[in-house]
């Protein structure tokens, strides 16, 4: 339920609303949002900004500027936190501790086949696959997946190379396979392997160990030596892997280990991640906005936004003690089944959260080293360009395509000394003369600034653009359409000689171009921003045609609409495994006729 703004009065506003579960929105009188909150009884809990006299002074600040509250109703504290977390991360509101996480945690799979397929996965959930996770960061999954490999020799090819092998790849003939793509193993056999490659993820390693004990005395006495043998390395493998890799625990427990360190205005707060029982590895955080916040109420930040839409796990260790009864309720609730958040731990749980300790500082000492060398190249750019000493937020745009193919425009951010990831786009460029730079540059800039210019995003302190003085003279109609004309704009042209080091900046208004040293902190910051642009925009460009040469060439075969298409894609893993498909390995497809198959053979070939 949406209540309309009106002038703002709090006794009034307080009075109308309702004492159920839901989120509000605290706004000034620019219609900007300041804060946004959860409460279990809304009107219980904004009334209490207004009733309070032991208010923080950022909090009184906050309060001196709201000029009308929204709340949205819902149907418990648990959708009130989901509801929270997303309005925080796409709205970003100054007062609020803003955790930017945009990946998805990475997953280990394992497919549901009778020769099932390990590997990594980000996204969605499938009910016919094993998931197993989530872990911190992909080299955490492709660890695991290494290491399954050495012990259990599971397959890790796509279908598609799978069912079309005839002879076993490398990964056999180095032992990190049993070859069940030219049944070199029995289904019988391969399905152990897996099962037990289960167990051991689920933490149950003594279980894994006491199975290939059995096996090996069974192969032993049946004189079957080289099967011994085989389970004998494994278990050999495995014993040293799991000294070497995993905390010693002694329940398979899932945990996560919270710990906040702070220096110079900087935050951290590291994710130690275990799962039944197995240290999987370790993720840090540097909130936005956490500078006169207390450590116990950023952990309670954190903790509110990332379990709002990551799995929750039984047990959370905080580094600060804090009243948790009420967070620990909403979590409960979120994950259908009861959470603890505790701080005073002892054994195993402390040596997790003293391991958390550490890595929080570790990061911290890190990020402060990489700030101060960031901070002096943002201050060589403003002395070079002559930006100010508040400058700090840079974006710098890009254009790819090949030969006029598939063009894409990119946008990335640099702001308070890093490069925004969260704030990058890519632009489609249509409408637009294939190989027209100039067009593609125009676009992508109006369709960037116009909502700047109705007040409606974030005004940069400077512009790059990749090219020279024609993306530079584009670049200034543009922004002169648009009313924008303060803002600093320069073009990056990489100079006669197309070195790096020897680019040449085309100032907006000056004559000659400037050229910085190669030794200078202001263009290894520029190097850095335009690089990155490049990188994005390339990156989506390969996407977008390799997706439209795929699409283009099943497309053109009569008879193969988008449904048949998507199945062939999803059957063979893609139009290479398509391509490489047999007439009768296509007709096996549901929907696909005899004579349809020998149309898509001959199209494809």
């Amino acid at each position: 339920m949406e209540l309309s703004r009106i002038p703002f009065d709090s006794a009034t506003i307080v009075a109308t609303l309702p004492d159920r579960p839901g989120v509000y929105r605290m706004l000034n009188a620019r219609a900007e949002v300041l804060y946004v909150g959860k409460a279990r009884e809304l009107r219980k809990r904004v009334a209490s900004y207004f009733q309070k006299s032991d208010l923080g002074p950022r909090i009184r600040m906050m309060v001196d500027q709201i000029a009308s509250i929204e709340v949205t109703v819902t149907r418990s504290e648990g959708e009130a936190l989901i509801l929270e977390n997303n309005l925080i991360k796409s709205l970003a509101p100054r007062y609020n501790i803003l955790f930017r996480d945009d990946k998805s945690y990475p997953y280990l799979m394992a497919t549901g086949q009778i020769y099932s397929r390990i590997g990594f996965h980000r996204g969605a959930l499938d009910r016919t696959h094993d998931y197993f996770g989530p872990y911190p960061n992909a080299w955490a999954v492709r660890e695991s997946i290494h290491l399954l490999q050495k012990v259990f020799r599971l397959r890790t090819c796509e279908d598609a190379v799978f069912n079309n092998r005839s002879r076993p790849c490398l990964l056999h003939q180095i032992k990190r396979c049993s070859a069940p793509c030219v049944k070199a193993i029995t289904p019988e056999a391969y399905g152990e392997d897996v099962a037990n490659a289960k167990l051991f993820l689920r933490g149950k390693e003594d279980d894994v160990l006491r199975v290939l004990g059995e096996r090996m005395r069974e192969a032993s006495d049946r004189l079957v030596f080289e099967e011994a043998a085989i389970l004998r390395d494994q278990i050999q493998t495995l014993s040293r892997m799991q000294q070497r890799q995993f905390v010693d625990t002694t329940t398979a427990l899932d945990a996560d280990a919270i710990a906040c360190a702070r220096a110079n205005g900087i935050t951290c707060v590291n994710l130690v991640m275990v799962r039944n029982g197995r240290y999987l590895g370790d993720k840090s955080f540097f909130p936005q906005h956490a500078d006169e916040h207390a450590n116990a109420e950023i952990l309670g930040a954190f903790i509110g936004q990332h379990y709002a839409q990551t799995p929750v796990p039984t047990l959370i260790l905080v580094s600060e003690e804090f009243e948790v009864d009420e967070l620990s309720a909403l979590l409960a609730e979120h994950a259908g089944r009861p959470v603890l958040i505790a701080s005073r731990v002892l054994g195993e749980r402390k040596v997790w959260l003293e391991m958390a300790g550490r890595n929080s500082t570790q990061a911290l000492q890190q990020r402060l080293i990489e700030h101060g060398t960031q901070e002096g190249r943002m201050t060589a750019l403003r002395e070079a360009l002559d930006l100010g000493d508040h400058a700090a937020r840079v974006e710098c745009f890009d254009v790819s395509h090949t030969q006029g193919e598939a063009t894409v425009a990119s946008c990335v951010v640099y702001d308070k000394f890093a490069m925004r990831n969260g704030e990058y786009r890519r632009y489609n460029i249509n409408g637009v003369e294939p190989g027209d730079d100039y067009g593609a540059m125009r676009q992508v800039l109006t369709r960037r600034y116009e909502k700047v210019s109705r007040g409606e995003g974030v005004v940069p302190d400077l512009i790059l653009v990749d090219g020279g003085k024609g993306q530079l003279n584009i670049a200034r109609d543009v922004l002169a359409e648009l009313g924008l004309t303060d803002i600093p704009l320069v073009g990056v042209s990489k100079g006669p000689e197309r070195k790096g080091g020897m680019e040449e900046l085309i100032v907006n208004g000056r004559i000659d171009p400037l050229i910085l040293p190669p030794d200078s902190p202001a263009l290894h910051l520029i190097q850095q921003i335009r690089d990155e642009a490049h990188r994005f925009a390339i990156t989506g460009h390969r996407a977008k045609r390799a997706k439209s040469r795929t699409t283009s060439t099943l497309e053109e075969i009569p008879g193969v609409g988008s449904k048949r298409r998507r199945q062939l894609l999803e059957r063979f893993g893609g139009l290479r495994g398509v391509a490489s498909a047999s007439v009768d390995e296509l007709a096996n497809v549901d929907g696909i006729s005899r004579k349809l198959a020998e149309r898509i053979y001959q199209g494809l070939h």
